[in-house]
């Protein structure tokens, strides 16, 4: 039993560690006006699923609404780190 939970952990570990590369690449791709590309595309539908929950609870609370910055992306990596950390 405690192989099946450590298989279990070091999965999540990893897919956690997938995402945010995902991530911190989409960032960085943003950077250079890529549209359209696929790989940039690909990122996105990868990170999007994990981003929009963070995106709309802050509209639905009107946090830092007409920010120039993109703080549900930044609030979403830290959560990701935190559960990284917690699972390792």
């Amino acid at each position: 039993m405690y192989i099946l939970i450590e298989l279990i952990r070091c999965f999540a570990v990893g897919t956690l560690v997938c995402i945010q590369t995902a991530m911190l690449l989409r960032a960085i791709l943003s950077w250079f006006m890529l549209d359209g590309n696929r790989f940039i595309n690909f990122l996105h539908s990868i990170t999007e699923p994990f981003i929009y929950p963070v995106r709309r609870l802050m509209q639905k609370m009107n946090w830092l609404q007409g920010s120039p910055i993109d703080f549900s992306f930044m609030l979403t990596y830290l959560i990701i780190s935190m559960l990284t950390i917690f699972l390792g």
